[in-house]
């Protein structure tokens, strides 16, 4: 259930799907991080968006150290959880529906599979855009798109077992809220050529070449620089 501040407890409906996401999207992560020209971020400040439980920036900073990073998540269990778990990285998690706590505060940002579901994509570029330093970098990633041939049977499957919207967006329309907000675009495929765990619970990916195609072809890599 959603608070007056955006924000709510967990995003699956059912609250013990959370830590099987995390385990289904780490070898992915693993890729994104791998994919990244980036590979020294010993000075960086880096922001992970919508981090649920924070094993992206564990994984992070397990793969390419950095000074110091901050994942923010509406859910509150997620980010309880988060803390319990972040050891002694230099991570801070915190319940936040934006970012209007860390002005001018980041080098590096990431939110993967998270845009989509954000009800104002033009106030969530212009947030990440006041929330990066000068020539700061932002890469999200996405596969919900309504070019992607999965998503017209995803909505409904999102909008049944999560607490969170589901709107359709194109990639041009990500790709024009960015420029918009001042930030310079370019876009991948993401790629993954790894093993791609099965499930038997086949509503996501009726057969086992949708699941192949969806990380290696459907899914994209925005990146997106803040002009000065």
């Amino acid at each position: 259930m959603s608070h007056a501040d955006g924000c709510y407890e967990t995003w699956h409906v059912d609250a013990a799907r959370e830590a099987a996401m995390e385990d289904g999207h780490r070898p992915l992560w693993r890729h994104f991080i791998e994919t990244i020209g980036e590979t020294d971020l010993s000075t960086r400040q880096i922001l992970d968006f919508g981090c649920n439980r924070g094993g992206f920036l564990r994984l992070l900073y397990a793969l390419k150290p950095f000074t110091h990073a901050v994942g923010v998540d509406i859910a509150r269990s997620s980010i309880t959880a988060a803390r319990d778990l972040v050891g002694s990285a230099p991570i801070d998690y915190e319940v936040a529906a934006n970012l209007s706590a860390w002005p001018n505060r980041f080098d590096l940002a990431f939110s993967y599979e998270v845009i989509y579901l954000l009800r104002d994509i033009a106030d969530h570029a212009a947030s990440m855009h006041a929330a990066l330093r000068n020539g700061g970098v932002y890469y999200a990633v996405t596969g919900c798109h309504t070019d992607s041939p999965l998503w017209s049977s995803w909505r409904d499957i999102i909008g049944e077992s999560t607490n969170a919207p589901v709107l359709d967006r194109s990639p041009d329309d990500y790709a024009s809220a960015f420029q918009s907000a001042g930030f310079d675009v370019s876009v991948r495929r993401f790629g993954y050529a790894g093993f791609v765990p099965i499930s038997k619970d086949q509503r996501y990916y009726p057969k086992l070449t949708d699941a192949v195609d969806y990380a290696a072809e459907h899914k994209l890599l925005f990146r997106l620089v803040k002009r000065n």
